[in-house]
């Protein structure tokens, strides 16, 4: 989903209110790099998403959630 932004990133933008502790914010923007606090909170909520999606992918992929034909040899053998 957080992969979508981009063309779509002024349609599905949304502003909200939250409620953080100044030093958390401090520590985020310092964190990302970010020089704004609005952009620093945002990074850290995809960076967030993306690795909690990317988890839960792999978990998927442990439990064989997925039919895939190749063995990981195959696959290596593959990109030579």
């Amino acid at each position: 989903m957080v992969a979508l932004m981009g063309i779509f990133d002024e349609i599905c933008r949304m502003r909200i209110t939250i409620d953080l502790e100044e030093s958390v914010i401090a520590d985020l923007v310092r964190i990302t790099g970010e020089s704004k606090k609005s952009p620093a909170i945002a990074k850290a909520v995809v960076e967030f998403v993306n690795r909690r999606e990317a988890r839960e992918f792999g978990r998927l992929m442990r439990e064989g959630a997925f039919d895939y034909p190749f063995t990981n040899d195959e696959v290596e053998a593959l990109d030579r």
